[in-house]
Formats: structure tokens, C-alpha cells, sequence
């Protein structure tokens, strides 16, 4: 949208230079225009602000209100008055829903406040600015062309911005709420988009700490989706669908876990002690899945194959060894491997957990029942 005053006598307010959106010429002999172009002549920033508020509180109508906004918002924001600089923001964006321009720099002014909930606001009114730019029709007339493919180049380029805003406020913030809605804010806008894989880690990360474990498991299976090979959230998506009784999905997704880590280098920037580690402790994870699950299938054959690959990976895990051995055990007796099936339950019978007693007792029924044979 251009303004423009016509009168018997004009004088243009220099200040409104060819890169701003609204550009006005303005006649000098009217009170309103007088103020018009006392603001844009003054070069005291703080006297610039008190003319265009009171050009503003005197003539909220006035053709010139864009122009005298779109003014007080970089004003406004040198003089680290954001919150006036976004109220003006408000006012130009709802008068103006295409000024993309404006738009981007009503983000930045938002980020500039490091408050996500601001930085999402503005976000989404900038991204909306320039999608309506980018749909907009193409001119008819010729000359109108050039300026109008400029126009949709930026705000393409503004739009993508209004999702790194996202990104980069989402790495700053320790609050779990913010986190998680800043996730879906992207996912909500553009679920394609490059930063949302980067993003989706610390929305993941705000659904755990919230205790939203479902939807923490649904971000984890989107990102595997696109990036099969995260084993984080591979990870965590066979952890949750494991603890959620759902066999076949913690099945799944342990076993390709499995699978990528095994055949994985360690990734840059990570040495190679701290990379064995970690894929020690993935394969572990989802070797033992594997066995619990096809043990718990009566498929005994995999479970034994799955337990012994975790078994010397799990040795000081206090937690996931007493399964281990108990499962074991139960495999190799069900497969008539008595020998192992002993030593197996004696080993899980010599630590303190859940399987213990039940160990014992499996211990005496099978010297029964091979004895008596």
C-alpha cells in the first residue's frame, strides 16, 4: 500500500526514504502536515518520537499514520523501548496485512526481548505478512513486475527467517512449556521445514520434562521418519512403546535402532572413547528389548540370541541385568538347554531385583524335574 497526500502545494518529507513501504508527500501548509514534517526533519531521536506520538494521538486517521508508525518502530527500538516499538508494530500490521518488510523487523524488534511467547506472536504475524505477499497475483502491468518479484523473493526469504526465530529462541529457553510450543509452532506452520529437525529435539525434550511421554513418543517417530538414522530418538521411541506395552512398535524400532548404531562412526566432533560408550549403551538398550519382547513372544530362539548380544553390554547396569539373566534363563530351559538355563537363573538369583526370588524357585523345579528323570 503507497500513501500519498495531493495538494495545491506539496513538499515530500525526506525522511521517508525509497526503502521504507510507506512513503508520503505531505502539504506543509496544514497543522498535520507541519507535524509530518517536523518528525521527518528531526534528527534528535527522543524529539523524533514525541512528534510522531503526537501526530499519531492527534490524527489516528490520517493518511500519513502508516508512514508515521512504520517511523516510530525503528525509533522506537534504538531508544530500547520495544514494547512501544511492538505496539506500533500492532497497529501497522493490522492496517497493512502485506508489509512484510515491516513485519521482519517487528520479529527482530520481538527477539530482541528474548520472551519466546513474544518471539512466537511475531513470528507467526510475520510469517502470515509474507505468505500473503508470496499469493498475491501477479500485475498485470508490465512496469509493476520487477517490484513485485522482488517483493515475493523477500518474503520468501523473511518467511523462512520467521522459522530460525523459532529455532534459535527455542535453544535459549529453559522453560519445558515454551520448548514444547515452540515446536509445534513450526510443526503447525511448516512441518517441512529445515529447522524443524533441529528444533524437534528440544520440543521432545519439553514433552519429557513435562511428563507428556505420548506426545514426546510421536515427536521422536516424526523425526525417524525423516532422519531414519537419529538414534536418539530411535532410542527413545523404543523406550516409550517398550514402557507403553506395545511390543510390536518398541520391537521395531529397538531392532533398527540396533541396526544404525552397529554400523555407525562416531559422529563429528565426538571422540572415539566417548562414541564406544554410547553405542555400547544403545546396543545394550536394544539388544535386551529385543530379548524381553521375543522371550515374553515365547520366540526363544531370538530372545536367546538377542539377551547374550546384550548381556556383556549391560554387565554394570543394575537394572537391566537381573531381566537379563531371568529371560535368559526361561529361554535356554524352554529350548532344553538345561546347563545354561541354571547357570543363567543361579546368576539372576545372586542379585537383589524383582526376578530374584522367582530365579530361586525355577532353580528348584528344574533339579526336580531333571532328577526325577
Amino acid at each position: 500500500m503507497r500513501l500519498s497526500i495531493l495538494t495545491a502545494a506539496l513538499l515530500a518529507v525526506t525522511a521517508a526514504g525509497s526503502a521504507q513501504r510507506h512513503s508520503i508527500t505531505i502539504n506543509a501548509e496544514t497543522p498535520e502536515g507541519q507535524l509530518l514534517q517536523q518528525a521527518g526533519q528531526e534528527a534528535d531521536e527522543a524529539k523524533k518520537i514525541a512528534l510522531l506520538e503526537q501526530f499519531a494521538a492527534k490524527y489516528p486517521k490520517h493518511e500519513g499514520i502508516l508512514w508515521a508508525y512504520e517511523m516510530m518502530i525503528p525509533a522506537y527500538v534504538k531508544a530500547a523501548q520495544v514494547p512501544k516499538a511492538l505496539d506500533a508494530c500492532d497497529k501497522l500490521l493490522t492496517a497493512d496485512a502485506e508489509d512484510a518488510e515491516n513485519a521482519h523487523e517487528c520479529l527482530k524488534a520481538a527477539e530482541s526481548t528474548k520472551d519466546p511467547a513474544a518471539v512466537i506472536k511475531w513470528s507467526t504475524r510475520a510469517s502470515d505478512a509474507c505468505r500473503k505477499v508470496v499469493q498475491s497475483p501477479k500485475p498485470k502491468e508490465a512496469d509493476e513486475v520487477e517490484d513485485w518479484t522482488k517483493r515475493v523473493d523477500y518474503a520468501k526469504q523473511a518467511d523462512t527467517y520467521t522459522e530460525y526465530a523459532l529455532y534459535a529462541v527455542a535453544l535459549q529457553t529453559q522453560s519445558p512449556e515454551q520448548k514444547a510450543a515452540l515446536g509445534e509452532e513450526i510443526e503447525r506452520r511448516n512441518p517441512d521445514s529445515k529447522y524443524y529437525l533441529q528444533i524437534a529435539g528440544q520440543q521432545f525434550l519439553g514433552y519429557t520434562q513435562l511428563g507428556q511421554k505420548e506426545k514426546a513418543a510421536l515427536v521422536a517417530e516424526k523425526v525417524v521418519a525423516k532422519e531414519p538414522g537419529n538414534q536418539d530418538m530411535l532410542l527413545a521411541a523404543a523406550d516409550y512403546y517398550m514402557n507403553a506395552k506395545n511390543n510390536e512398535k518398541a520391537l521395531l524400532y529397538s531392532t533398527k535402532l540396533t541396526e544404525v548404531v552397529a554400523a555407525k562412526a562416531a559422529p563429528a566432533g565426538m571422540s572415539e572413547a566417548d562414541w564406544t560408550k554410547k553405542k555400547d549403551l544403545m546396543l545394550g538398550l536394544g539388544y535386551w528389548m529385543q530379548g524381553v519382547i521375543h522371550s515374553q513372544q515365547n520366540k526363544f530362539a531370538p530372545a536367546d540370541a538377542a539377551l547374550r548380544k546384550a548381556l556383556p553390554l549391560i554387565q554394570t547396569n543394575r537394572q537391566l541385568l537381573p531381566g537379563a539373566l531371568f529371560y535368559l534363563g526361561l529361554a535356554n530351559y524352554k529350548m532344553e538347554k538345561i546347563a545354561d538355563a541354571v547357570k543363567f537363573f543361579n546368576q539372576c538369583a545372586a542379585i537383589a531385583s524383582p526376578f530374584q526370588a522367582q530365579a530361586k524357585k525355577n532353580i528348584l523345579a528344574i533339579r526336580r524335574e531333571y532328577i526325577v528323570k
